[in-house]
């Protein structure tokens, strides 16, 4: 006779304790540190790009920082209370976390950085299509960022 899975038996066993029948009855801890590490390896990764953003035109902060809050919530827990906690990004996450809420500073800077990038890309690129696309992209971001809402009694 052949059966495609638990015996009726041990899926009794294992509901009569509680869990799931069709699930195992545990994972294993090894198992769970796998499929956390891609997590917290995006969030670094996303950490250093949003600190090199920082420094570099052109290259975002925010999102980045964003995403490095996203997955650090899935890999490790201390990073994530840490990013929520820190005195620069903490606010931001927070507050996009609560409801994808954007401050009007952050968005007047990201206005402003997107025009001058657009500038520069209108006097550097070597085809006026390829300043003409980054442009739109940037102005499509820049349209979904000011549809965002902003925090409750800050601006």
């Amino acid at each position: 006779m052949r059966t495609d899975g638990p015996t009726r038996a041990a899926s009794g066993a294992r509901a009569a304790r509680g869990g799931n029948p069709a699930a195992p009855a545990t994972v294993p801890q090894r198992s769970r540190h796998v499929r956390r590490l891609p997590y917290l390896l995006l969030a670094w990764l996303a950490l250093a790009l949003g600190m090199i953003g920082i420094v570099v035109p052109g290259l975002p902060t925010t999102p980045f920082v964003l995403l490095a809050a996203w997955a650090a919530a899935r890999g490790s827990s201390r990073l994530h209370d840490w990013l929520r906690a820190h005195r620069v990004f903490g606010a931001m996450i927070r507050d996009w976390q609560a409801g994808g809420a954007v401050h009007r500073r952050a968005k007047r800077a990201a206005t402003a950085t997107m025009a001058l990038c657009a500038a520069l890309l209108f006097a550097t690129a070597p085809g006026l299509w390829m300043a003409a696309a980054g442009s739109a992209v940037m102005l499509i971001v820049g349209v979904w960022l000011w549809r965002r809402p902003e925090p409750p009694g800050r601006g």
